[in-house]
């Protein structure tokens, strides 16, 4: 899928081998530890063997303001823990904190993988769909033919797109639309402007806190977007996701 882009379209963000062009963001009694590493070509999340952590991220050096990212990530069935895809955001390093929106992956309740929740300080609550509480979430809010893959299944590994345009986020699990949200006067309100995030800032994978986790990414491109014009993915109409 990614081959037929034109020639210096996509840009690889992991380059198979190391983490160069990321740095894991945590707070300092965490930074001994090692949950990220590089195996067999993809980045891997482990913390099965230790749920002493606060939330631990690796987070892209550079950061993006309009995207299309490509990527594909493999959950095991055993691994209870939660993880997400944070864009547009911030790392707060006194505070020991990324600020910014995440389209969340939950392995335990893959229904839930598309929602967006917003970690930014003064939101920190599900954003599409807007709900006040992290329970109020629902599987019939997913769209009914969602579908997420682990590891020992066929096939092992789910294909995972975002786009990021102005205040318009759509997301594709597996090529379902999980997200389609225009976030104007959330993305671009008082709050996200005060911490710089929501319409340009870093990527970032996460380790919730406390949490046993083990997850893979690999083949992970973007693509930097321009104006509306010349954007190549935008012909479908826009449709709520969060309204289901």
């Amino acid at each position: 899928m990614l081959g037929v882009a034109a020639a210096g379209d996509w840009q690889p963000l992991f380059n198979g081998s190391n983490l160069a062009g990321w740095k894991v963001q945590c707070k300092p009694e965490d930074r001994s530890k090692i949950y990220w590493r590089v195996e067999d070509g993809c980045i891997v999340a482990d913390s099965l063997a230790d749920n002493r952590h606060d939330y631990i991220w690796l987070q892209s050096e550079r950061e993006f303001g309009d995207f299309e990212l490509r990527l594909k990530f493999q959950t095991f069935r055993d691994s209870p823990g939660n993880s997400g895809l944070q864009f547009r955001s911030r790392y707060d390093e006194a505070a020991g904190w990324l600020d910014g929106p995440q389209l969340d992956i939950h392995p335990p309740g893959p229904w839930r993988t598309g929602f967006i929740y917003d970690e930014t300080r003064g939101v920190q609550k599900w954003i599409a769909p807007s709900l006040p509480k992290v329970s109020d979430a629902r599987p019939e809010m997913a769209p009914p033919n969602l579908v997420m893959f682990y590891s020992d299944d066929t096939p092992a590994w789910n294909d995972l797109e975002i786009t990021a345009r102005g205040t318009h986020v759509r997301a594709l699990l597996n090529g379902v639309v999980v997200r389609d949200w225009d976030g104007a006067g959330v993305l671009d309100d008082a709050t996200h402007r005060q911490r710089n995030v929501g319409m340009r800032g870093h990527l970032a994978l996460q380790i919730h806190k406390g949490d046993r986790l083990k997850i893979r990414f690999k083949e992970v491109f973007l693509r930097e977007l321009g104006n509306a014009s010349s954007a190549s993915n935008e012909s479908s109409p826009a449709v709520d996701q969060s309204k289901r």
